[in-house]
This record gives structure tokens, sequence and C-alpha cells, in this order.
């Protein structure tokens, strides 16, 4: 297959900041890549370092062949860009931005614009610093898809989309997948990445600690399932159950807090057998799973160094 983005041993310090180092990986074209990693972990430092916004202390990145640093202008050609920050004139309204970006380009088609401000409801005639969070978004994200471009690099791009508006998202880079052409994308919910993305780099304190196909991501995948009962119920009659990790009485021996991976259907069956006063599932934060899986120098740590 034809590499889109090849980066090779890249490294960038911040001093006594947290940057990225040797971060190496390789996205083929017609991926959709997802980027996952806990916020500040160098999601978008190795983002910047794609747009050349950053220059690398040590290694190599390339986007369809061409050097990140000294081809970025051909580079820009051919991708559409969503920054994480985007600052945009605030006295300007969306319509005037967009148009201001379709010059740029030099043109884009203006039927599949006007389809992609529909598909997200936006307002164009209202100035950008009067939108919300989430229709500022929309605009970034419209920008970055309107020329169809042949990469669309994307960091954290729901932040800030209300549920419908996320999931005209995930039709758009199914599109744009089905399509052929290639996404990458950056994120800290392990849900959206696992729903888009064909291939995963997971990141973590600047280091890329594992990458593969997205069934990938379900080896660090936990959630958790609390169950409160009317009586009491020994907690050891779940811990032989499948899809049960770690098993916690709650409540004298009324209640269960269940740590899991996979199905919770023998769970679920198990729990009917006795009068249930509630049950809820939480899925922990990015960082609290990796804080789990990643911690120390266990076998779960040594296992995360391991590269498929």
């Amino acid at each position: 297959m034809t590499a889109m983005i090849e980066v090779e041993s890249l490294t960038k310090s911040y001093g006594s900041k947290r940057g990225i180092a040797d971060v190496s990986f390789r996205v083929e074209e017609g991926d959709v890549f997802g980027f996952l990693g806990p916020n500040g972990a160098g999601k978008t430092t190795t983002i910047r370092l794609l747009m050349a916004l950053l220059h690398a202390d040590a290694g190599s990145a390339r986007i369809a062949g061409l050097d990140c640093w000294k081809q970025s202008l051909e580079i820009k050609r051919l991708i559409g860009y969503m920054p994480g920050e985007p600052a945009l004139d605030p006295d300007l309204t969306g319509g005037q931005i967009l148009e201001y970006f379709a010059h740029l380009r030099g043109g884009v088609d203006q039927a599949y614009l006007k389809q992609l401000v529909e598909r997200f409801e936006l307002d164009t005639s209202r100035k950008f610093r009067q939108y919300s969070t989430g229709n500022k978004r929309k605009v970034v994200l419209i920008q970055a898809f309107m020329h169809r471009p042949r990469l669309l690099v994307l960091d954290e791009p729901t932040s800030g989309l209300d549920p419908l508006n996320q999931q005209e998202f995930d039709r758009m880079v199914k599109d744009a997948r089905d399509e052929g052409r290639t996404v990458f994308l950056s994120s800290h919910v392990l849900s959206e990445v696992e729903k888009t993305c064909n291939r995963v780099g997971i990141i973590r304190d600047g280091t890329l600690v594992r990458i593969g196909d997205v069934a990938e991501v379900k080896a660090i995948k936990r959630y958790e399932i609390t169950i409160t009962f009317a009586n009491v119920v020994p907690a050891d009659s779940f811990k032989s159950l499948d899809g049960v990790l770690e098993v916690e009485a709650l409540n004298h021996g009324q209640g269960v807090r269940l740590t899991m991976q996979g199905p919770a259907d023998a769970v679920i069956k198990a729990a009917a057998r006795h009068p249930v006063v509630s049950l809820t599932s939480y899925e922990p934060s990015l960082e609290d799973i990796f804080l789990r899986y990643y911690e120390g120098d266990g076998p779960r740590a040594a296992e995360a160094h391991h590269v498929a």
C-alpha cells in the first residue's frame, strides 16, 4: 500500500514541559487513523509538526512522499486541517470565513459547501464571536472538508459538538473513507476512535505505546458496572463470570462494583436472579484507563511497549 503519512523518530522538546520523543508510525492511503491519548499526551504537538507549524528537534515526517518542512506549501494543497484551537477573525461571519478559505483554495464546489452547511445546520450569517463553542467547531470542520482534500488532519474534531452533530461527523468521515481519502484524527475519547477508525496509535507521555488495528483499543478498554441489590448478594458469585476483571463488594454486601472488559451479558443475567434496586454503567476517562493499564513497570506496562 502507499503511505500517506510517514513519521520516523520524531522528537520535539519544550524543555521542562512534555513534548514527544522518538515517535514513529505510518498511515496508509485510504486509512482512517485514530491518534489516541489523554490530554497533554503529545497529540497536538505531533499534528503541528506534520503541519510545519513547529520544527522537530530530530526525526523526519513526510506526507504523500513530501517533506513536511521543506515542501510544506505543496503539502497544504493536499490537506484539510482542523486545529484544536482555531484562531479566526471574530468579526467575520461564518459565511465570510468559509468564503475566504474557499478563495484561498482556488475555489470549491459551492453545491458541496452548501450541503455541508445544511448537514450541520450552521447559520452562516452570524459573526464568529457570536457562535457557541459547538458552532465555532462546525465552521472549522466545514472548511477542512469543503475542498474534498486527499488527506484530512483533524485535532479533537468533535470537541464541543452535540451528539447529533457528532453522528453527522461520523458519517462525513465514513464518506471520506468510502471515497478513498485518508483521515488522521486525534482524540481522547476511546469510543469515538473505536467507531470511526480502522487503525489506531496510542500515545502517552509523548511516547507511542501501541499501534495497530482498531481492535487494539479493546485491549485497554475498561468500564465499570455498579449494582445495588435489595438483599445481601455474595460479591464472589460474580468473579468467574465472562467479562469480569475485578470485583468489589459495596454497601455491606448489598452492592457490587465490577470492572469489565467485553460484553456484560453474563453479569446482567446473574444480577437478574436477585432483586435489583439500581444498575449503572460508567466508562472511565481515558486518563483513568491509562493510569491503570500503563502504570509502573508491571506486565501491562511491558506489554504496552510492544508495537504491533
